[in-house]
């Protein structure tokens, strides 16, 4: 399996999932059609599903145009989600297996971003694709969920294999870990990992994927049992219950939504 990361408006990513030995593809997420057909041409290989992690505009806005130009093209998304994914043909639930491409992939239902949300894992080679679930050092805002459910979602993809890459929906990750940063200021782990990303970005090179290891020793929303962190966010916010994981993730999910 073969990924391509495919830029998609200003910060969006989609991904072409390639089978090299069938030169056929599924994209995840298309916000833009045109770029994604032309990348599909440039690698060779013919597009046949769409793979739709949510609802949201900036990652479906373009099936409905990809359609007309590829009309035999499936698509997938959740269940639940079903009347808000454009051209959706093939209705995904929690723990359902699905070959596109010739590559098998696990639906996990990760709510909480939106209530439909789920994420692609691809265990045979060791990638997941999580949307706007989990990001490389964040998380998605709780559009149709609270700080529990997203705790919950995040759990399950944590439980993943460490090896495992995550390909995530947006290239926030630079901004994510300098939030993080200001949390766990004495982590060397996001220490490092925000100057090599931070040498990335100057580049111009995408920052994903990244790994389920990295994400468990970086990323703020999966560090709530880091002293360190909850002595900083509770200096921030008062009232914090000392100990509630729960009131303290809900915190730092708030203190990032005004960063």
């Amino acid at each position: 399996m073969r990924v391509v990361p495919v830029p998609q408006l200003s910060d969006n990513y989609a991904y072409l999932v390639i089978d090299p030995a069938a030169h056929e593809a599924a994209v995840v997420d298309c916000a833009e059609a045109g770029p994604v057909v032309a990348e599909a041409e440039r690698q060779g290989v013919r597009l046949i599903a769409v793979l739709a992690t949510h609802h949201h505009y900036d990652h479906v806005g373009g099936n409905e145009d990809l359609l007309q130009r590829l009309p035999e093209v499936h698509v997938y998304g959740s269940a639940d989600d079903a009347p808000r994914i454009p051209g959706i043909t093939h209705p995904v639930r929690d723990g359902e297996t699905i070959t596109v491409a010739g590559l098998r992939a696990r639906v996990i239902l990760i709510p909480a971003h939106t209530s439909g949300h789920v994420a692609y894992h691809f265990a045979d080679h060791d990638a997941v694709f999580t949307g706007d679930t989990l990001f490389a050092g964040g998380c998605g805002r709780l559009f149709e969920g609270d700080a529990a459910q997203m705790m919950r979602s995040l759990g399950k993809l944590a439980s993943l294999p460490d090896r495992t890459k995550v390909y995530c929906g947006h290239e926030y990750t630079e901004k994510n870990l300098r939030f993080a940063s200001e949390l766990e200021p004495g982590n060397q782990a996001l220490a490092r990992k925000l100057a090599a990303v931070q040498k990335l970005r100057r580049e111009g090179k995408p920052t994903v994927p990244t790994t389920i290891a990295e994400e468990k020793d970086t990323n703020p929303f999966l560090r709530t049992s880091s002293p360190e962190l909850a002595a900083t966010v509770a200096a921030q916010v008062s009232g914090l219950p000392k100990g509630d994981e729960v009131a303290l993730f809900a915190a730092v999910r708030a203190l990032k939504d005004r960063y």
